[in-house]
């Protein structure tokens, strides 16, 4: 059976790398080099990534043989980004990269990535990494030319401007309770939370929300993902994707890390296959 299962795999893999390929000679496909699509990104909330997610983001590159990129610095064991490395050359792509950030062809490669992917640990290290290296505008370039940017768990959370991690202090719903460090800004509008259902954190993203009215809170379960694209975003996945909308909401002033309070947050839950505009 696992001879089987990897057979099926790969089978498949050869089938979706062959879509793209006949897809990329479509003659009427048409490019417009001068103002590209910005990249969709696949933000995943931990716990897993589902196949059809990833082969979902590889389709979005638009490339026959995608050239996929990981940054694994959110991580601190020895082997980081090779679970990745494998997850990806398990579906058919050849073409992986894991890259040191301080390696002085990092800039390079991720020059030429389709995809660049950010596994899990912790949001903090990654971020702290990427900005030593001084490789943050070179990913938002990227994605500005087209490539698709995916992360799960840390490599999600790193996703928003607004980045949260760790736990309330000294408890939730206390306003600068949940404090907050800058995340690379990708999905600006946003403030992403992982492993959303599976660790209770509703409490968590609420206290932040509250204390960021103008961003929206996006809370997303383990092996569930969102795909980003322009002001919108679809849910993939076995689980839930929670987003609190605090924007119109009346949000009475609270003294530092007094209770926070509010009327008209709106709530909205969302699963497999719903869609979400970040809209009005």
């Amino acid at each position: 059976m696992p001879h089987m299962k990897r057979f099926t795999m790969i089978a498949l893999a050869t089938l979706t790398l062959g879509a793209w390929a006949n897809s990329r000679q479509s003659p009427t496909e048409t490019t417009n080099k001068q103002d590209p699509k910005p990249g969709a990104l696949l933000v995943v909330g931990g716990g897993g990534t589902p196949t059809e997610v990833l082969f979902e983001g590889l389709a979005l590159t638009g490339s026959a043989k995608p050239r996929v990129v990981i940054l694994p610095q959110a991580s601190q064991t020895e082997n980081r980004g090779q679970i990745s490395a494998k997850m990806f050359a398990d579906i058919g792509v050849e073409l992986i990269d894991v890259i040191d950030p301080l390696d002085s062809t990092a800039e390079m490669r991720i020059a030429n990535a389709d995809l660049i992917w950010f596994p899990g640990g912790s949001q903090t290290r990654l971020s702290s990494a990427l900005s030593k290296a001084k490789l943050v505008n070179i990913i938002h370039k990227r994605r500005r030319e087209g490539a698709v940017i995916g992360g799960t768990s840390a490599g999600a959370a790193i996703m928003s401007k607004v980045m949260i991690s760790g736990a309330p202090d000294p408890a939730p719903l206390h306003k600068g309770a949940m404090s907050s460090k800058r995340g690379l800004g990708l999905w600006a509008p946003v403030i992403v939370d992982q492993h959303f259902t599976q660790r209770d954190r509703l409490a968590r993203l609420l206290t932040a929300v509250l204390d960021h009215p103008r961003y929206v809170g996006i809370g997303i379960a383990e092996n569930t993902a969102c795909i980003v694209e322009g002001d919108s975003f679809r849910v993939m996945g076995e689980g839930h994707v929670l987003v609190y909308d605090a924007r119109a909401a009346k949000l009475p002033k609270s003294k530092e890390k007094g209770l926070q309070s509010g009327t008209g947050i709106e709530l909205h839950l969302l699963r497999e296959g719903d869609s979400w505009s970040l809209l009005p």
